[in-house]
């Protein structure tokens, strides 16, 4: 579904304690975090908004957005 909210909290609401406690706890996990939200918020931006941009980067952005959260499940489920 166009414009979805990916949010971490919205993903996992399982995990939600978790990851506010590890935004506080490690710069590493806070840095993708963060870089999530803002893969999320453009993604969503570009498809609410139908601003042109082009199939190659939209992917990439896509692409990117993915593998973050493959790494912060990762990190949650251990």
């Amino acid at each position: 579904m166009l414009g979805e909210n990916h949010a971490l909290f919205i993903e996992y609401p399982e995990h939600q304690d978790r990851i506010k406690e590890l935004k506080q706890s490690d710069q590493d996990f806070k840095q993708m975090a963060d870089r999530y939200h803002q893969l999320d918020h453009k993604i969503r931006g570009l498809e609410g908004n139908n601003i042109p941009t082009d199939d190659h980067h939209f992917t990439e952005l896509k692409l990117e957005r993915v593998q973050l959260k493959d790494k912060i499940y990762s990190i949650l489920s251990h």
